[in-house]
């Protein structure tokens, strides 16, 4: 296992990891004594441990709770067939979209810790895969739609295209990923609080996701913390078989706007 890519959870998690640390020590340490220098960190490396932690498994439990647990749901609510939850945890997000008649949810995570508590929330086993997740096994187009939340920006520059190009591979319609971008709109690079990830612009992912999918929309998640604001990356392989229009966006607060580089849908 520990020779296999690992995916990691949302940057929100270490966060609150983080605080705990920082509030049982002995002296108050600044805020920013938890971020460390990009330069200081070996870009090669990911943190892995925590994934096979009760206490993280916990978290996972809760985490998403007034953002992304809803917005997946509006993502998901009008599709149909066989969908890809990709570093899926303890399946609490599987669990909560299963409602949705016209879908069949998969799973698939590196770590054997949390697939084994996803089958016992009940999900069933022949939907969950150990494995990893920039080589699924999946064969080409096996789903209808894929999505990922708060995992791809914990792996490295290589990893990232590897995950990307492989939902990419194994999905037929569309792949959704939520992640966090700078607050600042820069490249802040390789960072790390408790866990590494990258905090990085929108058009720094823009790239990544362009080297696979053709057609890309960027919409604004709830979710948000000090140093990062949340983003889904809507990725399309074929513009004809997706209708914009069956994706909700709120008549009176919400714009709607196209570049010829990007496309954007700003939600909330």
């Amino acid at each position: 296992m520990n020779n296999i890519v690992k995916q990691f959870c949302p940057p929100i998690l270490w966060n609150f990891l983080a605080y705990l640390k920082a509030s049982r020590a002995s002296f108050n340490s600044p805020k920013n004594s938890l971020l460390l220098s990009p330069t200081s960190l070996n870009t090669d490396h990911q943190d892995l441990d925590m994934y096979w932690n009760t206490e993280m498994a916990n978290i996972l439990e809760t985490w998403g709770e007034g953002n992304v647990w809803s917005e997946i749901q509006f993502l998901m609510a009008t599709c149909e067939g066989r969908v890809l939850d990709i570093a899926c945890g303890t399946g609490k997000t599987i669990e909560i979209i299963s409602k949705f008649p016209n879908i069949e949810v998969y799973g698939i995570d590196i770590s054997d810790f949390v697939i084994s508590k996803a089958i016992e929330r009940g999900i069933s086993s022949n939907h969950l895969k150990v494995g990893n997740t920039t080589s699924t096994n999946y064969s080409d187009n096996f789903f209808k739609y894929s999505y990922s939340i708060g995992s791809l920006e914990h792996f490295t520059n290589t990893g990232i295209s590897e995950f990307i190009s492989e939902s990419y591979r194994v999905t037929e319609i569309a792949s959704f990923h939520m992640l966090p971008v700078s607050r600042s709109g820069k490249d802040e690079g390789w960072i790390k609080r408790l866990q590494s990830y990258h905090n990085n612009s929108v058009d720094w992912w823009l790239d990544k996701f362009y080297l696979s999918y053709p057609n890309v929309y960027v919409i604004d998640s709830y979710w948000n913390d000090d140093i990062s604001v949340g983003k889904w990356f809507i990725c399309c392989k074929n513009e004809a078989k997706v209708n914009k229009n069956e994706i909700p966006i709120e008549e009176d607060n919400s714009t709607y706007a196209l570049t010829e580089n990007t496309k954007s849908l700003n939600l909330f």
